[in-house]
């Protein structure tokens, strides 16, 4: 084991923070209940002096498959609810096999450059006949009445996301009443605790209501509420649900009346609320909800209010409590979260920012869990009947982003509903393989359902893209990167392999050059030209981001068929076409082309940046490796500007860090730590954060929250590109600082501290061991054992998992104009580790600033 010359250097931590990350509950606290008036500031905690008024201000909690949103009123409590499956319609699949006659005809328009007739025929034909997909739906909403309490003082709301923990606490008179507010990791349920500081006091009114068609019974001392699905573009709402509310009384009396349930004179009350469905999976739905419903409350009978928290607080420590990340606080930290929200590019509150990190993290928890359904456009956190977007899985970058954080914070579990749906995916997509393309293996469009359809969704203007299972499947070869899983490769390995078959098969040969291009396509919601008919055009042959997903599909297979020794013609195979690929090209203006031709306008600010895709989430494009590339990704970006959608701004934060530009990655945080204020009106282009942390596109997407979160990791650590470089985009906002548990490619977990902008000490954990390689500013040297050694940049990593891709030279237009851009001088170590072992370096050194602008 290599030892420290000097001993690791931890900043030290508050007892707030240790309270964050360790033990449940601050000192003065009960078991039974958090005395949320209690005037503590605690980093992890969203706080607030006044309950909701809108649904973009309610706190979220959830265990991956039930949510609820807390409002926190005094006299009148809502909980709106959901349950991950419960979807409009009806099994299907909305492949339409009349479109394969109109392919080749586009793909002929496109080769004859003919674009517009080509977008003409896509608009006309190449559509699904059935439905666009069915959208997420909400339960409905529990509401509590608390009979004389519209006058109260003393309010305090919060979300503390060290524990997963909601709560309200205020007063009435002489009196103070607490809820807290969870959805168990550990059961089946949602449950709400209500206490009064004074015997006798709890008077409270429960009621339902819902948009959905349902029906509301007292079944003894319970509410009963039966509910289904609803209708959706001619398909019949079939999903059925059940939502039992037990309360549980502590003194006092319980009567039914009129459809509600009334509570007197308690001096505590419990409320399990279970909700289940009929879904078994995509294509059965042959499930008993209510019987399903009843055992969730059975479950839990006999369980005390402090047992069933502990057991909630215990499950989720175990996955919250792997990262701790602490930037320095300012006075700002003591202010409620919406204030500090709205003065953060004013004040810089990098406590802030590291709440908003960790919330990330809380929400992917809260939404994916193991055996769930993956996390939707907005999570498992949905008012409506008919949300924007349908809340369904729109994959040209949306539920993509939603598993960014999970191997790097150290979610990786909760990468498997993702894993799940790509199973289910990989067996309906063989419908839209076969019947449109004619071609084995499997596919799907832009977006996808609890069904999971594979057609094409909405007009062929954003929904003839056939990316959709090339990067969903980038994920399963990521894991295996961060895990080193072999038993976790051979089992998805047939969805990864019959992804790449797809596209072996239906590549078209591009007549003018001979490349191999993916058509008829498009650059994800973006248009190439408007012409007089107001007629867009986006349908397109070899956009540059389809290059380079199935160039990197293509290369996992490739590495995967290796690994676990099958497939080798197939490979082969694979390995000859990756290279009849178009090469990336740099176009007339000196950057990056998104389409097959130089058509980039420098006016246009579209909020996708698509062609970047080679920058982040991959790694085909290096400011060390391929510069000239760089240089063009770098141009392309600043074309189309920081102000965006939320989850925009999002992937330009983690595009900034790529780039290692600290300052500019930085100012995007600034701009998506913008408050928006929730006023009803129609989608807008610029986003921002809602006052309880939520992404606005607007309105709310949750890929935002988790962009960011990634984004700041990839400010901190970056090990896509053959090493572990740390600190590789610090902003001068953040000059000192601790981060415990990132992970790196080959399962290296990284603690580390920071002073004036330089690496102060570090601890690597080496799971899986082999070659550990840190990459790091020239002007600091690190102090290790013998084995620790100097290597030159740009020589290859022994460790398979910091391969890095080898593309061939970019085709570059004669009138660019590229910038030699200035790169931070590094330097490069490596040494041998251990399986469990963990190695601990000091750091020695001049001024080491990572952050800079390049």
């Amino acid at each position: 084991m290599i030892k420290p010359i000097q001993s690791l250097k931890i900043a030290a931590c508050s007892i707030a923070l240790l309270y964050g990350f360790g033990s449940t509950l601050p000192a003065g606290a009960s078991a039974d209940t958090l005395d949320s008036g209690a005037s503590v500031n605690r980093p992890l905690t969203l706080w607030y002096d006044k309950p909701a008024e809108n649904w973009n201000q309610a706190l979220p909690v959830g265990n991956g498959r039930l949510g609820a949103m807390i409002y926190g009123g005094a006299g009148r409590e809502i909980l709106q609810l959901n349950e991950d499956t419960i979807w409009a319609g009806e099994p299907n699949n909305n492949v339409n096999p009349d479109v394969a006659p109109y392919i080749d005809k586009v793909n002929d328009a496109l080769f004859k450059s003919e674009f517009t007739d080509a977008q003409r025929l896509a608009d006309k034909h190449l559509h699904s006949k059935t439905n666009n997909g069915m959208p997420y739906q909400t339960v409905g909403s529990l509401l509590l009445e608390f009979p004389g309490h519209e006058d109260f003082h003393d309010y305090r709301r919060e979300l503390d996301i060290g524990n997963a923990l909601a709560s309200v606490s205020y007063r009435v008179e002489d009196v103070r009443y607490s809820r807290e507010v969870f959805s168990s990791l550990a059961d089946p349920i949602v449950v709400v605790r209500l206490t009064a500081d004074r015997p006798g006091q709890i008077n409270l009114d429960l009621s339902f209501d819902s948009p959905q068609q349902h029906r509301v019974e007292i079944d003894g001392k319970r509410l009963l509420v039966r509910g289904r699905g609803g209708d959706h573009e001619g398909l019949e709402g079939k999903i059925r649900y059940s939502t039992i509310v037990r309360p549980e009384l502590e003194g006092g009396n319980l009567k039914a009346k009129e459809g509600a349930l009334s509570i007197r004179s308690a001096d505590a009350v419990t409320l399990f609320i279970a909700t289940a469905t009929n879904f078994n999976n995509y294509r059965d739905i042959s499930g008993d909800d209510r019987k399903r419903a009843e055992e969730q409350v059975a479950s839990v009978v006999g369980k005390s209010y402090p047992e069933l928290k502990r057991a909630h607080t215990d499950f989720y420590h175990k996955q919250f409590q792997r990262v701790a990340l602490d930037l320095g606080s300012t006075p700002n930290s003591a202010l409620p979260t919406d204030v500090r929200v709205k003065r953060f590019s004013r004040d810089g509150d990098p406590a802030l920012a590291a709440l908003y990190f960790q919330f990330g993290r809380y929400l992917l928890i809260s939404s994916s869990q193991p055996g769930t359904q993956p996390a939707n456009l907005q999570g498992i956190w949905n008012p409506h009947v008919n949300p924007p977007w349908e809340s369904k899985y729109t994959v040209n970058i949306n539920t993509e982003m939603n598993y960014w954080p999970a191997e790097v914070t150290n979610l990786s579990e909760l990468h498997q509903p993702l894993f799940s749906m790509l199973k289910d995916l990989s067996v309906t997509g063989r419908e839209s393989a076969s019947k449109i393309y004619g071609a084995r293996g499997w596919m799907m469009h832009h977006n996808t359902d609890v069904w999971r359809i594979t057609g094409q969704v909405d007009p062929a203007f954003y929904g003839q893209w056939q990316g959709g299972g090339a990067w969903l499947s980038q994920h399963i070869w990521q894991h295996y990167l961060y895990t080193g899983d072999r038993a976790f490769l051979q089992e998805y390995y047939p969805v990864l392999r019959d992804a790449a078959l797809f596209f072996a098969d239906s590549l078209q040969r591009e007549p003018e050059t001979g490349w191999l291009v993916v058509a008829p396509s498009n650059s994800p919601e973006n248009a190439y030209r408007t012409i007089e008919d107001d007629i867009r055009v986006s349908v397109s042959a070899g956009t540059t981001m389809d290059n380079q997903l199935v160039y990197d599909l293509f290369s996992a297979v490739i590495n995967a068929a290796e690994i676990l020794e099958v497939d080798t013609e197939f490979a082969e195979a694979l390995s000859h076409k990756r290279d009849q690929l178009p090469p990336m090209q740099i176009g007339r203006l000196g950057q990056l082309q998104e389409w097959l031709w130089d058509w980039d306008d420098p006016e246009d600010h579209h909020r996708h940046v698509s062609h970047l895709y080679g920058v982040y989430p991959s790694n085909q494009i290096s400011p060390y490796r391929t510069p000239e590339l760089f240089s063009a990704a770098k141009t392309s970006l600043e074309y189309r500007g920081d102000i965006s959608t939320g989850w925009s701004m999002g992937w330009k934060v983690n595009l900034w860090a790529r780039f290692l530009n600290g300052n500019r990655a930085y100012k995007l945080l600034e701009d998506q730590l913008t408050l928006v204020e929730d006023t009803g009106k129609e989608i807008t282009e610029q986003g921002g954060t809602y006052a309880n942390l939520f992404d606005a596109h607007p309105p709310f997407q949750i890929d935002g929250n988790f962009g960011v979160t990634t984004g700041i990791a990839e400010m901190l650590m970056q090990s896509h590109d053959g090493a572990i470089h740390l600190l590789p985009a610090l902003p001068d906002a953040w000059p000192q600082g601790n981060v415990r548990g990132l992970v790196a490619r080959g399962g290296f977990v990284v603690d580390m501290t920071w002073n004036e902008g330089a690496v102060e000490s570090l601890t690597v954990t080496s799971r899986l061991g082999g070659n550990c390689r840190l990459r790091l500013p020239s002007s600091l040297m690190p102090s290790g054992e013998a084995d620790l050694q100097p290597v030159a940049r740009g020589s290859a990593n022994p460790n398979f998992f910091f391969s890095v891709p080898e593309r061939g030279k970019p085709r570059i237009s004669p009138d660019a104009d590229i910038g030699q851009l200035p790169l931070p001088q590094v330097s490069e170590f490596e040494f041998t580790t251990r399986p469990g072992e963990t190695y601990q370096f000091g750091f020695s050194g001049g001024e080491a600033k990572s952050g800079g602008s390049l």
